[in-house]
């Protein structure tokens, strides 16, 4: 199913919760929502949803137009499904019953699926690895295990879109990285739409075909994951995305000049045009390293991090705190003096030369 939201506003009395949000998504992709708290992100899925209507513009579903300030279809009457960051479980169902539920009663089941109710419920338990589990109650679930009933339920009726509401910030650190892979495997069989609300950027570039990074209401950039990771076009995006250091200095076409100072020039050739504009160069911690060298950019360590495979250095630089991810083979002490160097192959070269020059 395609979707598409023009024009978007969302005001709740003088606070405008979503601006101008225009976003196309394509039939069978993965999108992912991403931003900070209080960003807009789920305001937006409610209204795909269909649990709020805009303030203006239209919401279009093949098509069709579901929602605009007039107007708008009830959740039952679009063809969806939701997965909700707090499972939403029912005590008194087992996990066969959940996934039976909205087979009975989602409107747009499709006729070959409504005599085969019971083979649709075993086919979805194994999908989601639960089918030695369908008579267990929620209580006797784990929380991972709570998730994939919660996914069960909401691709059992088929939905031509599926909605997910930070559905994995609630599972530890592990149990995340393992429900990743299920949802996307889940993408790749059932062939849905899939709208992902998440905080987490590692989640959405790991999963997502396609980004869209919002902003106080705004949307700010959308973009392949590598699109937004390795060409941000605003400040925010650069920052959020991937934590890099927004460095000033002076741009003379693509060769950067960081603090003005005409010793020391980086290449910028990947950097956009919107960053350049505002002398910026947005320098990701893995991009830079260190070293005793005094033809770098001096500064001075003030905060080390062992981090097993790797050290996180916060370096202080003119005044800024700049953070640099190095190797465990040089090892450097807070308070030393060291010189912050841009890596040759970061910019500038293409995915093969990088993995040649990586490798070497």
């Amino acid at each position: 199913m395609t979707t598409q939201i023009k024009n978007v506003n969302k005001n709740y009395g003088s606070f405008n919760a979503l601006r101008q949000i225009n976003l196309d998504i394509k039939e069978g992709e993965f999108v992912a929502i991403l931003g900070p708290s209080g960003c807009g992100k789920t305001t937006l899925l409610r209204l795909l949803a269909g649990f709020d209507s805009p303030s203006s513009g239209d919401v279009w579903m093949n098509h069709k137009l579901i929602a605009n300030s007039t107007f708008f279809l009830p959740p039952e009457k679009r063809n969806i499904g939701m997965v909700f960051q707090s499972f939403a479980l029912w005590p008194h169902m087992n996990v066969r019953d959940h996934i039976r539920f909205p087979l009975k009663h989602h409107q747009f089941l499709s006729e070959e699926l409504k005599p085969s109710i019971d083979h649709r419920v075993d086919e979805v338990l194994k999908m989601v690895d639960m089918h030695h589990l369908g008579e267990r109650m929620p209580s006797e679930l784990s929380g991972g295990q709570k998730q994939r009933v919660a996914l069960a339920r909401a691709i059992a009726p088929k939905p031509a879109l599926l909605l997910m509401d930070e559905p994995l910030s609630s599972l530890d650190a592990e149990l995340r990285m393992g429900m990743r892979k299920e949802i996307q495997q889940l993408h790749q069989v059932t062939k849905a739409s899939i709208v992902y609300v998440t905080h987490d950027q590692s989640e959405a570039l790991a999963m997502a075909d396609k980004i869209v990074v919002m902003n106080k209401g705004k949307i700010e950039q959308v973009g392949t994951p590598k699109e937004i990771y390795s060409s941000p076009t605003t400040s925010f995006v650069a920052s959020f995305v991937g934590k890099a250091n927004l460095i000033k200095g002076k741009w003379e076409g693509t060769a950067f000049y960081p603090f003005h100072q005409p010793s020391i020039k980086w290449d910028g050739t990947a950097v956009t045009s919107e960053l350049r504009a505002k002398n910026l160069f947005p320098a990701r911690p893995e991009q830079l390293e260190l070293s005793l060298s005094d033809d770098g950019v001096k500064g001075i360590i003030t905060n080390v991090q062992y981090q097993g495979k790797e050290i996180h250095y916060t370096i202080m630089v003119e005044g800024e705190q700049w953070v640099v991810h190095q190797d465990i083979f040089a090892e450097f002490s807070i308070g030393e003096e060291v010189y912050v160097h841009l890596k040759e192959w970061t910019y500038g070269k293409r995915m093969d030369e990088r993995k040649e020059l990586h490798f070497a």
